[in-house]
């Protein structure tokens, strides 16, 4: 029976993604695929966290409803995929046995494509599009990215920060600590963010020196 399904399954998702490729955009939507929750692990970096309560609730909507969304995910080998977006529907699916046998433990996801640092930004943005996120993950995030040498100007954008965000959340990490002995951390620094940084402690002189 479990042959008999995967083959029914592979047929449906080779005809869909048959049938997208008419489709005359470019939206991962287009082409769901319904894939093993055997084959889909979760991210290191996700910054959103979701109370008892609300993932409860999210396990009654999918049980009242059935996957109306499916999970954001990023190919990481042969069959094998990573969650950039819907980690609590994947969790959903690997803990509520009523909800695995609703799909015979099979997860409806669309597949992305990006370098782990696009991946990064694409969670946050999806999070931060649903007003969830989770600071301290955010600035381990942001941590990340510019010890992976991103522009800081390139992580405002790809995250949707404002330079004053970017600075907080680097001290948050300790970013600003790791660099703030370097002989060019200067040029960790944007014009705009020296600004910033300038004006704030022009307005706070009683906290000069906490900003770095």
């Amino acid at each position: 029976m479990t042959a008999d399904i995967d083959a029914l399954v592979a047929q449906v998702n080779q005809a869909v993604a048959a049938a997208s490729s008419v489709l005359p955009f470019d939206h991962p939507i287009k082409a769901v695929r319904w894939v093993r929750r055997e084959q889909v692990e979760a991210n290191d970096y996700n910054p959103n966290s979701v109370a008892t309560p609300e993932l409860r609730l999210l396990a009654e909507s999918i049980r009242a409803d059935g996957y109306t969304q499916p999970v954001v995910v990023v190919e990481a080998g042969e069959d094998r995929y990573t969650v950039v977006d819907g980690f609590h529907r994947w969790l959903i699916l690997s803990k509520a046995e009523d909800v695995a046998a609703s799909t015979q433990g099979f997860l409806p996801v669309v597949v992305i494509q990006g370098d782990e640092a696009h991946r990064m930004a694409s969670t946050v943005r999806h999070n931060r599009a649903r007003g969830k996120h989770h600071v301290g993950g955010m600035s381990e995030l942001v941590y990340r990215m510019l010890a992976a040498g991103v522009d800081e100007g390139d992580v405002c954008e790809a995250l949707g920060l404002e330079p004053i965000e970017l600075l907080r959340l680097k001290h948050v990490s300790g970013f600003s600590k790791l660099v703030e002995d370097h002989e060019y951390r200067r040029s960790w620094e944007t014009v705009t963010q020296r600004k910033i940084k300038g004006q704030w402690a022009a307005d706070h002189p009683e906290h000069e020196g906490d900003l770095v």
